[in-house]
């Protein structure tokens, strides 16, 4: 299926209205650049099972940017961060880029680690960041144990872990002290947040309305009950 350029800009444009996030010519060339890569590059590595580009627009651009007003909230709670000294975000398990390429253009000024273990996907992140003239990337082709960052994270986000207890097990050693873990769950993991409420506090809960799609979904805010590390 080929890509009408036209009509994914204008859908895009009314996703991102209904979510109530403005965008800058700049920011919507790139979103849309990154849309036909991911597009293009799917045929041959599977980055998703989603082909549609209309699909592609909902369940994974869409679904990205929705947390667009909840980082602008914690970007105004947390005003130290600087150009110098920017926000770092890590994605785990980010597969096609997935929330972190799509927070990255939006969000110029922050630090986005995209990391995964397969090769071929970061390969594709790779050349699409050069693409695209990303300067707030980096990409990471390794297990999530083996990164020993040189700084940790403010922010760990996935959408790729089964439970919320392998989260926290996987990337504790990522954390800043007093950061937070961003969890994009589909329906509200009540059992799952019993099961690590020993070892995390559970600081919000929001239930995403995503344009045009009809699953449920939802983003756990966490952060540790005891100062890592």
């Amino acid at each position: 299926m080929n890509i009408d350029i036209n009509a994914c800009r204008q859908q895009l444009i009314d996703g991102l209205q209904e979510l109530k996030v403005d965008i800058n010519a700049r920011q919507l060339a790139n979103l849309l650049s990154y849309l036909e890569s991911f597009h293009k590059w799917n045929k041959a590595i599977n980055l998703s099972s989603i082909r549609n580009p209309a699909e592609i627009i909902t369940r994974h651009l869409l679904d990205s940017l929705v947390l667009v007003p909840y980082f602008k909230q914690y970007l105004d709670k947390h005003p130290n961060y600087t150009a110098e000294k920017p926000l770092r975000l890590i994605d785990v398990g980010t597969g096609g880029g997935l929330p972190g390429m799509p927070l990255a253009i939006y969000f110029p000024n922050m630090q986005v680690t995209l990391l995964d273990s397969n090769g071929k996907k970061t390969h594709f992140l790779f050349q699409t960041a050069l693409k695209l003239g990303l300067q707030n990337i980096t990409i990471e082709n390794r297990r999530v144990e083996s990164l020993n960052p040189y700084d940790n994270f403010d922010i760990v986000i996935s959408r790729a872990f089964a439970s919320l207890s392998d989260m926290l097990l996987g990337t504790e050693h990522l954390l800043v002290d007093k950061g937070q873990y961003w969890a994009m769950k589909g329906v509200y993991p009540r059992a799952e947040l019993q099961n690590c409420a020993d070892k995390v506090e559970l600081l919000d809960a929001h239930r995403l309305k995503v344009p045009k799609c009809n699953k449920e979904r939802h983003l756990i805010m966490l952060t540790p009950k005891v100062a890592i590390g």
